[in-house]
């Protein structure tokens, strides 16, 4: 993966920033708290939102004092081109994400948790993983050798993919129990169904449903009997039902009739009442329609109609002429509206222009004033940077004098350095040497005594009567001690030379300071050069700007002028407007009094057409009058008809018949109810019979089915143990593997980093216990190390696990760039050179992308391009700039 292009808009301490990203090596650098390690946040965020924010919420990103927030990533990424674009927004007190939306060659995806999945498929890494492996945040470059043994193995297992077959291992094994826990349950489950089958074959239920079945057959023929009589006796009563009815049915009509009749009557009465009210109503319409004409007449007197009595045409042609006349008044007033309407827009916006010009013309004379003070700061920064070179060359004078009474010319120290430490190596050979020379003469010297004191030769072990060799030991000490006079002289020796080592390492310093110097030198006048390049552009830009002023206030008031002669046209248009308005008025009140006489002509004709109605009411109410006292005759005849009719006799044994009948169909009844029970008890006890017989249908059906169950559950519990063990010896075996691999390449970046140093090699056990063993042979814990030591450990451990995962296991795969955000925290200037090896030797190995925050100049140098950051003290917002590697001096300086 390689990060192309970051879009930043108020994200955190950036307003609006964009930066494009070279392959090679790219330091970010700039004064402490600037926002250098925001752009790696920013990185971070876009590809895993929420979850590159630890503790921190979406409120802490967006830029204070502002609502929205964008942060948009392209990278390339084994060879596609890819596009990541988030957008928050502050609702209320909380901020939300209001777009995530991933562009892959292929298809876009929506959606924080779907892009957020996405990229941790496509970089085969979540976001824990990412900071454990490619991005090493400031203050964690010793988290992984602070981390236990365990804790460690558990971050480069999962950054391996290892940690998935440990959790399909762990679900195997769950899934094993699980298995076991049904199957175990099952087979209770096939013990108790078989014991229930053995029960119910023992009650031979198909003898117990033959007999039921006989027993229901003679209770079925008795109920039927019975239903019979019954049903004769239901016919009887029916009968003598029919004949009370209809004796009731006449009382009830002879009652209807009755207050039929009454009705009638009522209705009559309250029809003439009406027929009344309406003729005095015919009268007190025709004094309203009188009214409306008396109306009129007044109406007409006010009209300037030539007619005295016009008919209705007249009236409608008169309205006409006067609404096409308001109608020409109306356009006529539209366009006098329009005409002051555009004059006081065309008035206001001529003094609008006026305004911005003289706004412009302010705006132009601050401008200048700025530049003024600006052209006053580029004249004293040329003063100190006049100076600073003069400070310079004194300084590169006086570093070089340093060489007047040195050993060797300037530009040798750095060949004589090595020359004096290769021979301070041999001397310390040497001196290793007579030390295991001494050391075995004691030993000697030691034995030979022992020996003497039991009676024996020290050189040969036999008896010292009559021995040749009892002078030995004086000969080893006369050798004993030429040997340590030999390695006195040449630890004297080795003094003289860590002297001479001391003063070539200060003429060495004394170089390096040189150049340093020379190039703050040569930088500084370039930037003088710059300088004074803009302060020519920023004069020259003062006088454009006060010629610009006075171009903009001429143009103002040459608007002004223009305003004042608008208002002039304005105030006869508003005249004419008082005009038509008038006429309008006089208008509307004549329409209004002859609109008023043709209402009137209406509402008399609509009050002749109500006396009209009036007149046919009555006419219907006497005709209705009359239909309903031919009802009223008719209803006397019927009701007299039907009290001749009434015949107590028949009705009394009808009474009779019905009592009889009741009494026997509730004696037989209670019988067919006596029956009815008895025939269910017999079908509840067939019933239970042919459920008992399905049920031990089913439970054999069951049975069948547990036993098939049980055997594939045996098998599957057989198959779970098996995977179980295959996942557990698979991520041994791929661990190991991992942990060779990593414990080779491990080596090979620290002997990178500590070449002929003192220390020999890394060990990696297969619990990821790391041990450092000194050439001596020493075992040393990582936390023995110096500070410096710890980091730069850390730092080669994380590198050898990125050459891991880029190398992978079925070979090449595509990485993260690799980001070091403030490595040189803990270390000092001489570890600081060890870290630039370990950056170069990254990027030979073929890294495409290494991406370094720091400050630190030694960095700055070994950089292939440069991004600096500042942040403006006045909005307290952060900008990128590029550019190429300066010194750290001309850094502080600027």
């Amino acid at each position: 993966m390689r990060v192309d292009r970051v879009r930043l808009l108020n994200f955190k301490c950036y307003g609006d920033a964009d930066l494009t990203l070279e392959h090679g090596v790219t330091v970010v650098h700039g004064v402490n708290g600037s926002g250098k390690s925001t752009l790696l946040e920013a990185v971070f965020f876009a590809l895993y939102g929420s979850k590159a924010l630890d503790d921190r919420t979406l409120d802490d990103v967006i830029t204070t004092g502002e609502e929205e927030a964008e942060v948009e990533l392209w990278f390339t990424h084994d060879g596609r081109e890819y596009h990541v674009d988030r957008r928050l927004k502050l609702r209320g007190d909380r901020a939300t994400t209001t777009k995530c939306v991933l562009e892959t060659p292929t298809e876009t995806i929506e959606g924080a948790r779907d892009v957020r999945r996405e990229v941790t498929e496509l970089l085969r890494m979540d976001a824990e993983a990412f900071v454990n492996c490619a991005y090493v945040r400031q203050g964690e470059v010793n988290k992984l050798i602070h981390a236990s043994p365990s804790d460690r193995q558990d971050m480069i297992d999962d950054l391996l993919q290892l940690g998935a077959l440990e959790d399909y291992r762990e679900r195997a094994s769950e899934a094993r129990l699980g298995v076991k826990t049904v199957l175990d349950g099952q087979r209770e489950v096939l013990e108790d169904i078989r014991n229930q089958v053995e029960q119910k074959e023992a009650k031979d239920l198909h003898e117990r449903l033959n007999s039921l079945e006989s027993r229901r057959a003679d209770v079925a023929e008795e109920i039927e009997h019975y239903e019979t009589q019954r049903e004769q006796a239901q016919e009887t009563l029916e009968t003598a039902e029919d004949v009370l009815d209809r004796h009731a049915e006449t009382r009830d009509e002879i009652e209807t009739l009755e207050e039929e009749i009454e009705g009638l009557r009522s209705k009559i009465s309250e029809t003439e009442r009406k027929r009344e009210d309406a003729k005095d109503e015919i009268g007190e319409v025709r004094d309203r329609r009188e009214e409306l004409a008396d109306e009129r007449d007044d109406l007409l007197a006010e009209t300037d109609l030539e007619a005295t009595d016009p008919d209705e045409e007249a009236v409608e042609e008169r309205i006409a002429d006067l609404e096409a006349r308001d109608e020409e008044l109306r356009d006529d007033l539209e366009d006098v509206r329009v005409t002051i309407t555009e004059g006081n827009n065309e008035i206001e916006r001529l003094r609008s222009e006026a305004d911005d010009l003289e706004t412009r013309a302010d705006e132009a004379r601050e401008e200048a004033d700025d530049l003024e003070d600006r052209i006053d700061a580029d004249e004293e920064a040329i003063a100190d940077r006049e100076e600073k070179l003069e400070d310079l060359d004194e300084q590169i004078e006086t570093a070089r004098a340093t060489f007047e009474d040195a050993p060797v010319e300037f530009g040798e120290a750095e060949s004589q350095l090595e020359e004096l430490e290769a021979e301070r190596e041999e001397l310390v050979s040497e001196s290793n040497d007579l030390t295991a020379d001494i050391r075995t003469a004691e030993n000697a010297i030691e034995e030979g005594e022992r020996l003497l004191e039991e009676g024996k030769c020290p050189e040969c072990g036999q008896p010292v009567e009559d021995s040749p060799h009892v002078d030995v030991l004086d000969e080893r000490r006369e050798e004993l001690a030429d040997l340590e006079a030999e390695r006195e002289e040449l630890e004297a020796q080795r003094d003289e030379i860590d002297d001479r080592i001391d003063r070539a390492e200060d003429l060495r310093e004394a170089e390096r300071n040189v150049d340093r110097l020379e190039e703050n030198r040569d930088n500084i006048e370039q930037l003088l050069a710059e300088k004074r390049e803009t302060l020519a552009d920023r004069r020259e830009q003062r006088e454009r700007l006060h010629e610009d002023a006075d171009e903009y206030e001429t143009e103002a008031e040459e608007k002004r002028a223009a305003a004042a002669e608008r208002e002039a046209d304005i105030d006869d248009a508003r005249a004419e407007l008082g005009a038509i308005n008038t006429e309008r008025g006089a208008i509307k009140e004549t329409l209004e009094t002859l609109e008023r006489i043709s209402a009137i002509a209406d509402e008399r004709a609509a009050l002749e057409s109500e006396i009209e109605t009036l007149r046919e009411r009555r006419q219907d109410w006497e005709t209705m009058n009359d239909e309903r006292r031919e009802g009223l005759s008719e209803k006397r005849d019927r009701k007299r008809d039907l009290e001749s009719e009434f015949d107590e006799e028949r009705v009394e044994t009808a009474r009779e018949d019905k009592q009889n009948a009741e009494q026997y169909i509730e004696q037989v009844d209670d019988k067919l109810d006596e029956l009815e029970e008895q025939r269910n008890g017999v079908q509840n006890a067939i019933g239970a019979v042919e459920n008992e017989l399905e049920e031990l249908e089913r439970l054999r059906e069951r049975l069948e089915s547990l036993e098939d169950r049980c055997e594939q559950l045996e098998s599957l519990y057989d198959e779970a143990e098996t995977l179980q063990t295959t996942y557990g010896e698979l991520r041994a075996e791929l661990r190991q593997r991992n942990v060779e691999t990593l414990e080779r390449l491990l080596n090979e970046t620290f002997d990178l980093v500590y070449q002929n140093d003192s220390y020999a090699a890394i060990d990696l056990d297969g619990d990821y216990r790391l041990t450092v063993y000194q050439k001596d042979g020493e075992a040393l814990e990582p936390e023995q190390l110096s500070g410096g030591e710890r980091a730069l450990f850390n730092l080669s451990l994380r590198c050898a696990i990125y050459r891991l995962l880029a190398e992978g296991v079925e070979g090449t795969a595509p990485m993260p760039p690799l980001i070091l955000d403030e490595p040189t925290v803990f270390l000092d200037s001489g570890h600081v050179t060890q870290l630039v090896s370990l950056v170069e030797s990254m990027r030979d190995l073929g890294v495409e992308q290494i991406v370094v925050v720091s400050h630190d100049e030694e960095l700055v140098g070994a950089a292939d391009s440069l991004v600096r950051v500042e942040k403006d003290a006045t909005s307290n917002r952060s900008r990128l700039e590029r550019g190429e590697p300066p010194e750290a001096e001309l850094l502080a300086s600027e």
